[in-house]
């Protein structure tokens, strides 16, 4: 027995049980104790088979006999019965319809059955259809309220809508188009059977299926689309088994929202809204006809590319609504005479914001307490800036790419992609007087990586040699020629896809390309509103096709240096004036907990393991001193250097920077890592002298035009444990990062942002985080540790040379599309009572009088009373400073070649020569007085050294 022949036989068990008894379907039988059960099932089946022939007015006797005579006349040109034994069929059919005794048996009984029980073994469960809501799609606004993004499920593009929002003429189409009987059969209808079977007969070119709309829902929510026996066994019970649990208008309403209609879309609303742009409740009969017309073949029927197909279509439908009375013949004349107006078709597509709707998929989850933004069609109104997130994206796939090229890092991995196939297409093709046939395979082309903003480029002419050089074409029709390293040069072809920045032409020079080579570093980069916390952009990364872990969010780095103003928070609230001289010299801190060998002291070095002598907190925090962090531990802050760790532990703890902080001394210098958006939020209630707004992606979430979630706009949480005014003067100091620091080649900015630089340990983390008035970027680049090691960026790569540059492009873009660039606003009327201006020198923290030498205004904290506290010589004695003063105190003390001679005195020593302050320094004659000109007139400094032996006493 053929293997053909126990697929049918198996086939006829199933068709034969749903529609005889549908109510007792078997699904397994015994391959010998129950081949007289099944004998019987196929005589009743073919029985109910015969009769729906004679009411269909075919002669089967007739049309076997015919297949008889010429086998070769049925089977030739349909492959699924080629190698068919007619012989056995008409065998088969003597015995199991005419009820002959045929010797010896054609079928295997027992064959049968066991592909039987295998084909439908573990049905699917039907009862997960009642109630169903299929899976749709979530609209994603932007800030201002504009259609930004679809959220969907492969293969599930679609709104949900109930039956009663969709018309009867519409209903009817559909019912019209896909099974005219569907309010009579019980899942499975023979008569349509058959009707596909004599149809597929005599047009084998589009074989029809005789699938009801049920068979449809169970085929594509259960069984699936497999082109199979089996399938369609299966799909025959599980509809006989949809019929018995659902009503007959459930089951349309879940055909009518699951089938696909083309255009990307699925179920009727969808399709209404893609075809028409209005809903499915106010599509006309016309349209209706046409979206009933598109299942049986939504490309084949595509009415933008073949207009009469779908015209004749919409006719066939409309006939059928006629002969089935759904329609009288006027209604079906009148719909015929109007074609529907069709809308331009918009393919759902986006270049930027992935790693942001990752985000707010995740923060809508966890707040709006939905399972996922997939299960229905929800509308989400986010916070996203769709321009300054595109800048944002751009800036930093520019600046990591600038970075391996300036390091001779750049690699190009290969191209993106070649169209010469496509090019030879478009050639083949090409009519008198079109476009270049490599201009219309650029514009066609769907690159991997769709979300890079460089420009695509087809390469035309590689070059004889490096001088003549390659050209490539763009999509708007220039041919350019490409400025890339030699590697590249020598692995690209002709036709190849490479990314390019354009440089547009200048004076007598013309534009040009440069490439562009996906690098192998990473990094992310934040945009938030500081007054609200609402997240304007958001990059996690070079490209998200590439890796779609979100760094800005799902990610720990080390800090370095970005963690520091941390400890000055610490200091300041303390009492400590910006002017405060502290030393940037080595420093031994003991063990944490007391208990711990010698050898856990921590004894820090400066990034490039100088010292620059005596330094003001300000010129030390712009300058990036660790030393100068590591010794405000020391008495800076609390007398114990432990408990100033705790201290600055509490704060880090208050500012959710971390969920729990370790106590070991490197955490001030960014040790533990932390999270990018989190830093921010930080630096935001710097901005905000205090006030740390919460980062979040969405306000509100609606689901069928209502509201089922809306953020409250919570207060800015106050960071207590600081006041307003030590945030000013943080904030002050942070400014002057730009002015004189780390970050001086952002000077020019200086006036209107403040920020600091991180690098961590080895140049592993490049950091830059600033703010204006209202945003705060942060902006980190490095090297992923999937594999558990860490890389090096490179020696001399810090957040000034590596981050800053990405940081000023986004800034730039925020003062364009977000809000005009402001110089840093005062003190808050709060803070500014606790402050007061005063002019100092701003390399020796002294006050001096308005207009006498460069005077810079500094701001100091008043206490309670309203009084001044100084305490420029709290952590190093009057006369010590002005021992070691020196004319540039905050060079690295090799800068000056030398011995230097401060104020023309004659024995001065540079810095550089002393391990550090002497322990027995005396403390400061008058610590708490007032500004030096209201003080009695102080004996001359003079020069003292730590190594005297008989002390350093004053001597009168």
């Amino acid at each position: 027995m053929s293997a053909i022949l126990v697929k049918i036989f198996a086939t006829a068990l199933t068709l034969s049980q749903v529609v005889v008894e549908p109510e007792n379907v078997r699904t397994s039988f015994d391959p010998v104790r129950d081949q007289g059960e099944v004998t019987r099932i196929l005589k009743d089946g073919c029985a109910h088979m015969r009769r729906a022939f004679d009411i269909e007015d075919i002669n089967l006797d007739e049309l076997i006999e015919t297949a008889m005579e010429d086998p070769q006349g049925i089977t030739g040109d349909l492959k699924v019965l080629q190698g068919l034994s007619f012989n056995d069929l008409h065998a088969s059919y003597r015995q199991f319809c005419k009820n002959e005794a045929v010797q010896p048996p054609p079928v295997d009984l027992g064959a049968v059955i066991q592909y039987y029980n295998s084909a439908v073994a573990d049905l699917p469960d039907v009862g997960k259809l009642k109630g169903l809501k299929l899976p749709g799609v979530s609209v994603i606004l932007d800030g201002q309220g504009k259609r930004f993004a679809e959220v969907y499920e492969p293969d599930h593009r679609r709104q949900w809508v109930p039956l009663t929002d969709i018309p009867a003429s519409v209903q009817l189409a559909f019912v019209a188009a896909e099974d005219k009987r569907f309010r009579q059969h019980k899942g499975v209808d023979e008569r349509g059977v058959i009707r596909a079977f004599m149809n597929n007969m005599a047009k084998p070119g589009r074989p029809a299926g005789g699938s009801t709309i049920t068979q449809q829902v169970a085929k594509n929510l259960l069984v699936g689309d497999d082109v199979t026996y089996e399938r369609k066994m299966r799909e025959m019970i599980v509809a006989s088994r949809i019929e018995r649990t659902l009503s007959k208008d459930e089951i349309l309403e879940i055909y009518l929202n699951s089938i696909y209609l083309g255009r990307a879309s699925w179920g009727i609303e969808m399709a209404a809204r893609s075809y028409f742009g209005k809903p499915a409740k106010s599509l006309t009969v016309s349209e209706g006809a046409l979206l009933a017309g598109l299942p049986k073949g939504p490309n084949y029927y595509n009415p933008d590319l073949y207009p009469e197909r779908a015209r004749e279509r919409m006719a066939y439908v409309l006939s059928r609504m006629q002969e089935d009375g759904a329609l009288s013949a006027d209604q079906a004349k009148q719909a015929l005479g109007t074609f529907p107006s069709i809308i331009p078709f918009e393919r759902p597509q986006r270049s930027t914001g992935f790693h942001f709707v990752d985000h707010l998929t995740r923060d809508v989850r966890t707040l709006a307490g939905i399972e996922s933004l997939t299960g229905s069609s929800y509308t989400v109104h986010s916070t996203l800036n769709p321009a300054l997130q595109r800048s944002a994206e751009a800036a930093l796939q520019e600046g990591l790419a600038r970075y391996e090229m300036s390091i001779g890092r750049q690699k190009l991995q290969g191209a993106e992609a070649n169209l010469a196939s496509a090019v030879k297409s478009q050639k083949e093709k090409a009519e008198p007087g079109a476009t270049p046939a490599w201009q219309r395979a650029l514009e066609t082309a769907r690159l991997p990586l769709y979300d890079v903003h460089w420009r695509a480029a087809i390469v035309l002419e590689q070059g004889k040699d490096r001088k003549s050089g390659m050209k490539v074409g763009l999509a708007d029709g220039r041919i350019l020629p490409l400025t890339a390293w030699d590697e590249a040069r020598r692995s690209l072809k002709p036709y190849d896809v490479v990314r390019v920045n354009v440089v547009e032409p200048k004076g007598k020079t013309g534009a040009r390309a440069e490439l562009r080579a996906p690098p192998s570093v990473q990094g992310a980069a934040v945009v938030i509103e500081n007054k609200t916390g609402r997240i304007l952009a958001m990059a996690g990364g070079f490209s998200y096709p590439l890796s779609q872990l979100n760094r800005a969010t799902q990610a720990h780095r080390q800090p370095g240096s970005a963690i520091k103003p941390l400890t000055y928070l610490a200091a300041l609230a303390k009492g400590l004036q910006p002017n405060t001289l502290v030393w940037d010299a080595p420093v031994t801190l003991p063990p944490v907990g007391g208990n711990g060998r010698s050898g856990d002291s921590w004894s820090p070095k400066n990034y490039d393991g100088g010292r620059s002598g005596i330094l003001t907190l300000r010129r030390a925090l712009e300058n990036s001193k660790n030393l100068v962090t590591a010794r405000l531990l020391d008495g800076g802050i609390e007398t114990d250097p432990e408990q100033s760790l705790r201290r600055v532990c509490e704060l880090a703890l208050e500012a959710q920077l971390y969920v729990e902080c370790v106590p070991h001394y490197p955490f001030v210098l960014g040790a533990q890592p932390v999270r990018i958006l989190d830093l921010a939020a930080f630096y935001a209630a710097i901005a905000n002298e205090g006030s740390m707004p919460t980062p979040h992606a969405f306000e509100t979430l609606e689901e069928g035009g209502r509201t089922i979630y809306r953020r409250n706009a919570p207060a800015l949480i106050p960071l207590g444990s600081a006041d307003r005014a030590a945030f000013y003067q943080l904030k002050t100091m942070l400014q002057g990062v730009l002015e004189r620091g780390t970050a001086r080649s952002l000077k020019s900015l200086a006036p209107y942002v403040a920020g600091k630089t991180g690098t961590s340990d080895n140049e592993n983390d490049a950091w830059f985080v600033g703010f204006t008035n209202d945003v705060t970027v942060a902006v980190w680049v490095g090297y992923d540790n999937a594999d558990g090691k860490r890389r090096t960026l490179g020696r001399g790569q810090t957040g000034a040379k590596v981050a800053v540059p990405i940081f000023k492009s986004i800034i730039e873009a925020a003062w364009v599309h977000h809000a005009p660039k402001t110089e840093l606003s005062p003190p808050s009327p709060q803070a500014a009572r606790q402050l007061i201006a005063l002019p100092i020198d701003l390399e020796t923290g002294d006050r001096i009088t308005e207009g006498r030498g460069r005077a810079f205004t500094e701001y100091f904290r008043l206490n309670r009373f309203g009084q001044l506290r100084e305490t420029q010589f709290q952590l190093v004695p009057q006369a010590e400073a002005y021992a070691f003063r020196h004319p540039e105190p905050w060079s690295d003390g090799e800068e000056a070649g030398g011995y230097g001679e401060p104020y023309g005195g004659p024995y001065a020593q540079q810095p550089g020569w002393f391990e550090g302050p002497s322990a027995q320094a005396p403390a400061p004659r008058y610590p708490d007085a007032g500004p030096w000109w209201e003080e009695e007139p102080s004996r001359r400094p003079r020069r003292v050294d730590p190594e005297y032996f008989w002390g350093s006493r004053r001597v009168y």
